[in-house]
């Protein structure tokens, strides 16, 4: 009988290597990092028998040659960890290896052999062993054989025994390791590595054509530009204009999605297109493309930087539906289909076919409209309903984008089935809107904070919280509430190292909704809207400082750093961020009409303190300190003054 030929090669590795992490669907997808970050990588090896292994993590930028080795740590249950730092964008790859440590198999049973009975004949045959071991390693590694040497010298003394079991002989067996019986992992893992911002930001939205101070004139981006300083000292740094192209004249929206409209209305700028031009033009209302130009160089300027819409839809009157007809579905009485989500109509949208048989080359057309912006100065695109194109195109798009442009960012727009938007996020997208805006109460944002940061989404997903959008109005924020706004604010910014805020609806606390929906009434999708841009209130005051107190605190710039704290008052919720030595604890009252108080129990463990210590919780905002001792304390909120506490953990 002959050994079949795939045992011929594997036949004499013994060590079994699996449940590799991080993992996206088992190496189908890249798991995610930014630069600075580490990758802390697990996994299962074993071995048939006793002998001991050593585990090895492999670990390269994608493109070198050589691999970086770093020995594992056991963490129990024949489980292993290490980790490496990613320094660079780009993707990194990593593996593992273990082998048969024989040496340590040696020296451990050795320990195991001492006793009052000890069989001295068996402890000299031992030691030969030892010596034995130690020629094989002076001959495999060329710079220790003065040591070797010197250890063989020393088991041929009287103090041999002490000697062999010493832990210097152990870290030198360790430090010129022994490796047999190799095993490599059939499997290479990859971390796709991107800018900071991608895991830490605050997004600010506003319809550029409602920027004029003045009523009943169209914004143009030179007001834009006005808007910046104020904007800024916000603290926000990521400033998102929706679609600024032209928009369609047929089948135009009239106020509150009206199918009439009036020559005056200007229509919903998501209804891409008309004879001026499709998605690589500027709407003429706004200005020119050196106007838009500049104020991509202001945003940059003031520490900033502005992010495009991306809507894969056209008006009837686009340019591609005379060019490329054959990239839309026509029905049977010669009429384009145009956009639905029943009972929703868009009449004034039609959405491209990917269904159609010239799709490779609509493929290269959006990617073009991409590739067009960029070259403008864009580097962050926000798109909307991605969910609804094929999956395909967006990795093949976003891989190539990220060829050439690593630092390019998106944004997922797609409330949709959890499968799809983690489907999105595995695909490529930098980050995702999520489910935040509808969890509401302490079992719901907590259940879903555990599911964002503590489960397998975690090393692929990276979570925005917006409350509002210019497309949702929440039921709860409809009262106008300030304590409600406060309160859904502060969860959106401390949960959550990626936030963004519709403004100045959220700021300034519009809740009119058309009657039923969670949509704002007189919306901005659909007619020019006039602010006061020098407003304040207290809201506004919370956000500045708390944007303020995230770009000063690295724990809140994080969010699987996610930690519960048990609180015993279901209408309050507690949780601990910690990174290196900055402790975050934030405590809310998620009622907004009634003071509540609690026993807040804090993990200590993960806190950094001990069961019988003292410290200090430093109240960032209003500079208010308390002495705290032990894991259980006292908290009382009041929504009528600051619903929440941001507590930064301080030595007494």
């Amino acid at each position: 009988m002959k050994i079949p030929a795939p045992f011929l090669k594997t036949g004499r590795t013994r060590v079994v290597i699996e449940h590799l992490s991080p993992s996206v669907d088992n190496g189908r997808y890249p798991a995610k990092r930014t630069t600075g970050e580490w990758v802390v990588a697990e996994a299962d090896l074993f071995i048939d028998g006793h002998d001991h292994i050593t585990a090895v993590l492999m670990h390269r930028k994608k493109g070198e040659r050589k691999w970086q080795e770093k020995k594992m740590d056991s963490i129990g249950n024949d489980r292993y960890r290490a980790s490496f730092q990613c320094e660079e964008e780009g993707y990194y790859e990593f593996t593992f290896r273990g082998f048969v440590n024989h040496a340590e198999t040696w020296r451990s049973n050795l320990l195991r052999r001492l006793g009052p009975e000890q069989d001295q004949a068996e402890l000299k045959v031992q030691i030969a062993i030892g010596m034995d071991f130690l020629d094989r390693i002076g001959k495999r590694y060329a710079k220790a054989r003065s040591a070797v040497k010197r250890w063989k010298e020393k088991l041929e003394s009287h103090d041999a025994l002490q000697c062999a079991i010493s832990d210097e002989l152990s870290l030198f067996l360790q430090q010129f390791p022994l490796s047999e019986f190799d095993t490599l992992c059939d499997q290479v893992l990859q971390v796709a590595v991107h800018r900071e911002k991608a895991r830490f930001s605050s997004w600010y939205s506003f319809f550029p054509r409602s920027a004029s101070e003045m009523v009943g004139r169209h914004g143009t981006f030179n007001e834009c530009i006005a808007l910046l300083p104020r904007i800024q000292a916000m603290g926000f740094d990521v400033v998102y204009l929706p679609p600024v192209h032209p928009i369609g004249f047929s089948y135009r929206k009239g106020k509150n999605n009206s199918l009439n409209a009036s020559p005056d209305d200007e229509g919903c700028p998501y209804a891409i297109g008309s004879d001026e031009g499709g998605h690589t033009e500027i709407l003429d209302k706004l200005g020119t493309l050196d106007d838009f130009k500049n104020l991509i160089s202001a945003t940059r300027e003031l520490g900033m930087e502005l992010a495009m819409d991306y809507a894969i839809q056209c008006a009837p009157d686009h340019p591609f539906v005379k060019q490329h007809p054959q990239w839309f579905k026509w029905r049977p009485d010669g009429t384009v289909q145009y956009a639905e989500n029943p009972p929703k109509k868009y009449q004034d949208v039609l959405p491209l076919d990917f269904e159609n048989d010239d799709w490779q080359n609509m493929w290269v057309g959006l990617y073009d409209i991409l590739e067009y912006w960029i070259n403008v100065g864009i580097k962050i695109f926000r798109v909307d309903n991605p969910h609804t194109k094929t999956f395909l195109f967006w990795e093949w798009c976003m891989s190539e984008i990220a060829k050439k442009h690593p630092e390019v960012i998106f944004l997922s727009e797609a409330f949709s089935r959890p499968r799809i938007m983690e489907g999105l996020a595995k695909k490529g997208f930098h980050q995702s809107y999520t489910y935040f805006t509808w969890r509401t109460t302490k079992y719901e944002l907590t259940h879903y904070m555990e599911e964002l940061t503590h489960g397998p989404m975690r090393d692929f997903f990276r979570p925005n919280f917006w409350p509002n959008t210019h497309d949702i109005n929440p039921y709860h924020l409809q009262s106008g509430h300030e304590p409600q706004f406060i309160i859904r604010y502060f969860l959106c910014a401390a949960l959550s190292s990626n936030y963004g805020i519709f403004g100045p609806s959220f700021e300034l606390m519009i809740h009119s909704a058309v009657p039923g929906k969670e949509e704002y009434l007189n919306s901005e999708k659909y007619e020019i809207r006039h602010w006061n841009w020098s407003a304040t209130n207290k809201l506004i005051h919370v956000i500045s400082m708390m944007n303020k107190f995230r770009k000063e605190n690295v724990a809140l710039q994080h969010t699987n750093n996610y930690v519960a704290c048990h609180v015993d008052n279901d209408h309050m919720m507690a949780w601990l961020k910690c990174y290196g030595d900055n402790k975050i604890l934030c405590v809310i009252n998620l009622d907004a009409y009634h003071r509540q108080s609690a026993t807040l129990h804090l993990p200590l463990e993960n806190a950094g303190l001990t069961h019988n210590q003292t410290y200090v919780v430093h109240d960032l905002f209003t500079d208010d300190r308390f002495m705290w001792h032990g894991s259980s304390n006292y908290v009382d909120l009041d929504p009528y003054g600051l619903p929440f506490h941001l507590f930064r953990i301080e030595s007494i």
